[in-house]
């Protein structure tokens, strides 16, 4: 992984305190475009440790069952978590 596991925790820690942000943002009736903006850096981290983590699997276990002769499979899981993670 090319960022430690501690480093991801604490960008999620991060990410966990700006969701609890615009959730009192949206209690304390703020200006609409302010929370939007809030809602798209916290998209934007969150795609961001995403990223990371899919870059880490590519390069561990898709890598090391490619390896292992499991070619298909693996890429066929792969494919579907992309689907997933770019809707």
């Amino acid at each position: 992984m090319s960022i430690s596991k501690d480093a991801l925790i604490s960008r999620l820690n991060r990410i966990e305190g700006q969701i609890r942000g615009i959730k009192n943002m949206v209690e304390d009736d703020k200006y609409c475009v302010d929370v939007l903006i809030q809602i798209a850096a916290a998209k934007s981290a969150l795609n961001s440790v995403g990223a990371v983590i899919l870059e880490s699997h590519i390069q561990g276990c898709v890598k090391s069952a490619i390896e292992n002769g499991q070619s298909t499979q693996i890429i066929d899981e792969l494919a579907q978590v992309i689907k997933k993670y770019i809707k």
